[in-house]
């Protein structure tokens, strides 16, 4: 059985996700441009959650739209297992790119493909003027040279160790990041 470690529990989720909307609001200079994209499936939910608190601070809409990844990853061999083929859930942009400073949002920043993937996905639907990168963990261990702008938290691992996000929107429980060794 392996051991669970909870290094953000719902409050510490909230108060992260607070901070890299300021921040973002900060670096960015406003929200003049400015769209996020969650990487599916719950990079979706941060990106509405961060969407949100920017119009509290704001109060203005910032759009938010949606990428998957799939056919885009060089690891194709998660299929589906009844068809044998890659699981598509599509992706939902309902805003053009162009001239857009498009912040990606995913849960948790490991080796980088998973970023690599979205920013092809993304180019394919249109050319941002610039991406950046807001991550609720980043556990470090890259494969590529992706580096997030926005960390919710940095929590360091060992690579037999995994990172767990737990949302409510998805895992009908309370948010939490989660370390199983």
């Amino acid at each position: 059985m392996s051991e669970q470690v909870v290094v953000m529990d719902e409050a510490g989720v909230k108060r992260a996700l607070t901070r890299v909307s300021y921040e973002i609001i900060e670096r960015n200079k406003g929200t003049k441009d400015l769209a996020l994209v969650g990487i599916k499936t719950r990079g979706i939910y941060l990106a509405q959650r961060i969407a949100e608190r920017i119009k509290m601070i704001e109060d203005t809409e910032v759009p938010v739209g949606d990428v998957d990844i799939t056919l885009y990853r060089d690891d194709l061999s998660y299929k589906n297992e009844e068809t044998q083929e890659p699981s598509l859930n599509g992706t939902s942009i309902p805003f053009s790119l162009k001239d857009k400073r498009v912040v990606l949002v995913d849960d948790v920043l490991y080796t980088g493909r998973t970023v690599r993937a979205a920013m092809d996905a993304l180019m394919d639907v249109g050319r941002p003027a610039q991406i950046q990168l807001a991550v609720l963990a980043d556990r470090g261990h890259r494969e590529l040279p992706i580096r997030a702008d926005f960390v919710g938290k940095n929590v360091p691992t060992s690579k037999d160790e995994r990172i767990e996000v737990h949302l409510t929107e998805v895992d009908h429980e309370q948010d939490a990041v989660m370390i199983f060794k």
